[in-house]
Order: structure tokens, then sequence, then C-alpha cells
């Protein structure tokens, strides 16, 4: 089972970042270096908006159908990637592919808690919290590779395999679940929160940058998004089967682990997008050389992941796991923040060990600690709200990370390129620069990055104080909703 539920987490995280390090050679193709950020956006917006989605069928349908149909729009969603002429089609293709692969992250996890008791849960957590971080990780080594020695379309192309042979261990190796009763879907809440974090994703990518945030066009977009809360909310509370029942934000460790996992989620994500973006055109590396230093970014987070499995397995505890793992990555994020195109490279992998150790203990405590506290019968879509609330950070985050990044170009390089736009930048044009203007070129994009950087060290200070709210449940016992949140008849 667990081998199965595996195979399955390793596609959908491989499809989070394969991209990452092959974004200057798709740009350069398809659009200019200021969309950087479209590419990864959309397949986490929508994989946002499948988790809960697909934790909720799971639990109404039983995980291994979902599964199997998880993997089916995967596949459809590499196949729009691969053959996509423009860059918007590519990001539709990365959109349908965020939908499979939201779900079958989700709902691999899931399905441990149906087989594994509470105490147990840490430890398989922990392993599947190293296969994420193995995939993760090894997404931009593989992009990097591929892309340097073949079409960039390869990067769609060998899911296919992959995600075949996926769907023959998961039907092996994954027993099936009939459906609960007569399930009742949410499509109304599903549409609505869709709405919700697609706005958000808009306002965050287009504010401070394509438009100021006291413009008219800024007021209406915060505007719109408040509206679709208000509506989302409004859904949720009356839905027979809502898609995130609003009663568990009523449960401690739910809202503590999850507001932890948005702001890592920040901080993963965006690390992952624009270290690799950095070594390639500010160090000038190989796509493939430069998916090498998320290495030691996978080795912090599977040894850490593993760790905070193994102690959570023997003594039942897992509060201060995420207090100090935080901490490390504000350290991580500090380092990254003064990087310059002087930076020794050993300092630049030593920052992501860190990144990776502070990252790993918040996917498997997360993860259990809310599978302790939901009632049984929402196991599913509380395993899905870690994941979304983390994808949720990583959509919006990056989205955010990428106006700052856009922004941070034009206050840099607007005098220095002579007409030419910062934004249009490609890495056949900074190539091809005078070595004076390329060495001004790249310090500015270097400068570029820093204040995405410091915001995430910050972000993950307020990460470490929110993680002093969590509280101690022993693993080896449920705790039911009180009663005074029970559902209303």
């Amino acid at each position: 089972m667990i081998i199965g539920a595996a195979s399955v987490l390793f596609i959908a995280s491989l499809g989070q970042t394969v991209v990452t390090t092959a974004l200057p050679a798709i740009l350069s193709d398809l659009g200019g270096l200021s969309q950087i950020t479209w590419v990864i956006t959309a397949y986490l917006m929508a994989a946002t908006v499948g988790s809960p989605v697909c934790g909720k069928l799971g639990d109404l349908f039983g995980r291994k159908a979902v599964l199997q149909v998880g993997i089916g729009v995967f596949l459809l969603g590499s196949i729009l990637c691969a053959l996509a002429p423009s860059l918007w089609v590519l990001v539709a293709g990365r959109g349908v592919q965020g939908l499979g692969g939201g779900g079958l992250i989700v709902v691999s996890m899931a399905a441990v808690a149906d087989a594994v008791p509470p105490r147990q849960r840490g430890r398989y957590q922990g392993m599947l919290g190293s296969v994420f971080g193995v995939s993760t990780v090894i997404g931009p080594l593989a992009g990097g590779f591929i892309v340097q020695h073949a079409p960039w379309q390869w990067l769609f192309l060998m899911n296919l395999p992959l995600g075949l042979a996926a769907l023959v261990t998961l039907t092996i190796c994954l027993p099936s679940a009939g459906a609960r009763g007569k399930p009742s879907i949410d499509y109304i809440g599903a549409g609505s929160l869709a709405l919700v974090l697609s706005l958000a994703v808009i306002t965050a990518s287009l504010g401070g940058s394509t438009f100021a945030w006291t413009s008219p066009e800024m007021m209406g977009l915060l505007a719109a998004v408040l509206l679709a809360l208000a509506l989302f909310i409004f859904v949720e509370a009356r839905a027979k089967e809502p898609i995130l029942p609003l009663r568990l934000f009523r449960i401690n460790n739910f809202v503590v682990s999850n507001s932890v996992g948005l702001i890592v989620g920040t901080a993963m994500f965006g690390t992952i997008t624009f270290v690799p973006f950095f070594m390639q055109v500010v160090k000038g590396m190989s796509p493939a050389l430069s998916g090498m230093f998320t290495f030691p970014m996978m080795l912090g987070i599977i040894s850490s992941s593993f760790a905070a499995g193994q102690m959570m397995m023997r003594t039942g505890r897992y509060r201060l796991l995420p207090v100090f793992s935080t901490l490390l990555l504000m350290l991580a994020m500090a380092s990254l923040a003064t990087a310059t195109v002087e930076t020794p490279n050993w300092r630049i992998a030593l920052s992501m060990i860190l990144a990776g150790v502070g990252i790993g203990p918040v996917m498997g405590v997360s993860v259990a600690a809310i599978q302790n506290a939901v009632p049984l019968n929402m196991v599913g879509i509380g395993t899905a709200s870690a994941n979304m609330f983390r994808l949720i950070g990583g959509s919006i985050g990056t989205a955010i990370f990428g106006a700052i990044f856009s922004m941070g170009l034009s206050r840099q390089l607007g005098g220095a390129l002579g007409g030419i736009n910062p934004r249009a930048l490609s890495n056949e044009m900074i190539a091809a620069m005078e070595p004076e203007l390329r060495e001004t070129v790249t310090h500015g994009i270097a400068l570029a990055l820093h204040p995405v950087f410091w915001i995430a060290a910050v972000m993950a200070v307020i990460a470490c104080l929110i993680s002093l709210l969590m509280v101690e449940q022993p693993l080896d016992a449920r705790v039911p909703l009180p009663k005074e949140a029970a559902p209303a008849e």
C-alpha cells in the first residue's frame, strides 16, 4: 500500500518543480523573463483547488478510484504542455496538470491514514515526506538535464511512461473501497474556491508591477477577492458535504498546522523557483548544473523528514519540531538574501541544506497533527488541507515574489539598457551583451532578488511564532470535535 501511495506522490510532486531549471529556456522560446512565475503558479493554483476536491472525493468514493482518475488528468495536462505552441497554452496545460497532481498528493497521503494507526502515522508520513522531498528536488535536476540535451517538450512527455507505471503500481498495491453512502459533491464550493484563488493569484501577480497598489484597477481586484471569499464562506456554511468544512477551523492544530504550512510553502516554492534561476542567469551556469543546487535542499528535506518521523513514532511528541525548523529556515532565507555574483557556491549550497532542514519536519508534523485532530470521516479533507494551504502559499507567494522581482528589475536596470524593457530580458539577450553591460545586468538581477528572500526570512520568523501555539495531543488517541462544532441538521 505504501509503495502504491509513494509512486503517485512521486510523479505529482515531480510535476511541480521539473520546469524550474528549464524556465529560462522555455521563456526565451515563448516569452520574457518577467513571466517566470506563471508556469509555476498555474500548476500550484490548480493543485490548490484540486487538493480539497479530490480529498473530499476520496472520502466519498474511496482513495483508489480517485487516484486512478487523477493520474489520467495529470497525463492529459502533460500532453497539452508538450504540444503547447504559446506561453498561455502552456500555462493552461500546467493548470490541467495541477488539477490532477494536487489530488494525487493529498489522496495518497490520506490513504496511509486509512491503514496505519495514529502512533505510526508520523513514521509513514515522514517516509512520504521524504518521497515528496526527493521528487520535488529531483525535478529541477531532471529538468535541467533534459532541457540541456533535448527540446523542453520532453519535460512533459517523460510523464507518460512514469504515469503509466504509477497507475499499474497503484492498481496492484492499493485496495479498493466503495463509495460511502449517497455522496453529495459540493460543486459550487469548488467553483467558489477556484474563483477566490484565481483572483488572489492574479492580484498578487499584478500588484505593484503592472498596476500600482492604490490604482483603481487594484482596488477593484482586491474588492473582487473579498467578495469571492465571502461567497465561498457563505456556500460552505450551507453545503451538505462542504469541500472545506468551516467547523475544522475551530480545531487549534488544524489552524496552526495549516498557517505554518502556508508560510513554509511560500518559502519552499520561492526557493525552488528562484535559486536555479539565480545560478543560471547571475552565475552563468548551465541548466543541468544549476539544478544541482537543489540537491542539498533535497538532502535536508529527506534527512529532517525522516528524523522527525522517527521522533514522533518513538516519543509521540511533535510540537517543538516546527518551532526549531522554521528558525533554521529563517537563517537560510537570510543567507540567500545577501547572495551576489561573488558569493561562493558552497555558501549557497549550505543555505539550501538549511532550507531543506527547515522545511522537512513541517511537512510530516502538519499532516500527522491534523490527522490526529480531525474526525475520522474527515481525514481525507484534513490531509488535503495541509497540501492545499502549502500550495496556496506556493502559488500566491510565488506570484507576489514574481511581482517583487519584476519591480526590482525595473528599479535596478531601468536606465542601464538603452530603452530595452528589463522585463523583456532573456538568456540569449544577456549572453549577447558586451561584458561590461552583462556584468551590470547580472548584478542588477541579483539585487532584484534580494527582497524576495528577505521577505521569506521574515515570514519564517512568523511561522516560528505561530508554531508555538500548537497543542501537543497524544498520537495514540483520537480527539473528537466538540459538541458545539457538530454540523447542524
